[in-house]
């Protein structure tokens, strides 16, 4: 009888376990895709070839220059993901960057 009641109590336990375990692994994995999909959109706007020119308000820099080609490097297209999301105007490390009406064109001016 009592080793019943052990059985019967064992088995609630891992029944317990196994629901728990599993919103864990549920929870993990929920976690971990969001993680990667942010992760996806990390860039380093030094890797990309910058190139200095003047507009109406002065020095700034843009990729592409005028009249030349994207290449669309990993840092490239996260930097325009990364503006897209945030309505074509960011600051990020020190720089403004704004997205220019053709939707591929990206400039960026040193923060004061």
């Amino acid at each position: 009888m009592v080793q019943g009641k052990h059985a019967e109590l064992i088995e609630a336990i891992e029944a317990k376990l196994d629901d728990h375990f599993e919103a864990l692994k549920r929870d993990i994995v929920e976690t971990l895709g969001v993680y990667l999909e942010k992760a996806e959109t990390v860039f380093d706007p030094e890797n990309i070839k910058w190139v200095q020119t003047n507009g109406f308000s002065g020095p700034y820099q843009r990729y592409p220059a005028k009249g030349e080609k994207v290449e669309l490097t990993q840092d490239y297209k996260a930097l325009l993901k990364w503006l897209k999301e945030h309505n074509g105007k960011a600051t990020y490390r020190g720089f403004f960057y704004w997205l220019f009406s053709d939707g591929a064109t990206i400039g960026r001016k040193k923060r004061r």
